[in-house]
Formats: structure tokens, sequence, C-alpha cells
């Protein structure tokens, strides 16, 4: 499994269609049968109390994109400070266990594992 990580906007999609994933092969924030999920962080946001209970699945997957959540401000709504917690730990498991984890940055790539 691939993660990708990075800010809004960052060319996170565009780097997995680099790596021959179509949109179609591409699942927003739900998990199914698509080798790619992106919006990991809405999916967690759903059921953050259950994130890591969502780790055997996505190591199933090809591709796992996420959005950088842990900078900026912090929230003052207590679930959205959890959500964004559960989304951390969950991108840390995933990174232990990815045979790769890619950070984009203004839609340059960086491969830090």
């Amino acid at each position: 499994m691939i993660l990708i990580i990075g800010g809004e906007g960052s060319g996170k999609r565009t780097y997995a269609r680099g790596l021959d994933y179509s949109d179609e092969q591409m699942a927003d924030g739900v998990i199914d049968e698509r080798p790619v999920i992106y919006h990991l962080e809405n999916l967690v946001s759903k059921d953050w109390e259950h994130a890591e209970d969502l780790l055997e699945a996505l190591l199933k997957k090809e591709v796992v994109i996420c959005n950088e959540v842990g900078s900026g401000v912090i929230p003052a709504e207590r679930n959205l400070r959890k959500s964004r917690e559960a989304t951390g730990r969950l991108c840390i498991l995933l990174a232990q266990r990815a045979t790769s984890v890619v950070r984009l940055v203004c839609g340059i790539p960086m491969v830090i594992k």
C-alpha cells in the first residue's frame, strides 16, 4: 500500500493518476472495491472513535490518500479536534505498514518512506 499525504490541493490525486490509476478507480471517502481511496480524513470524521477499526480494510488498498490535518489552527470544537487526532493516529499506523509514503507539496512529491 502506498500512503499519499499532503495539504488540500497539493496534487495528491494527480500523483496517483501518474501511478496509472484513473478517477474511476478512486473512491471518495468510502471503502469499496476500488483500489484507491482519497479523502481518508472525511471517512474518519464520520466515526472518529472507531478510526483504527478501518486499518485492516485500508491496508488492502493499493493507495490511500489523505489530506494533512495536523497543521494550522486547532479547531475549537471538540469533535473536530478528536477527528483530526484520530486521522493522524491512523496515518501513523498506515505509514508504519505502507510500502511507500509520499508527501506532496505544491505538486512536488517527496518520498519519505
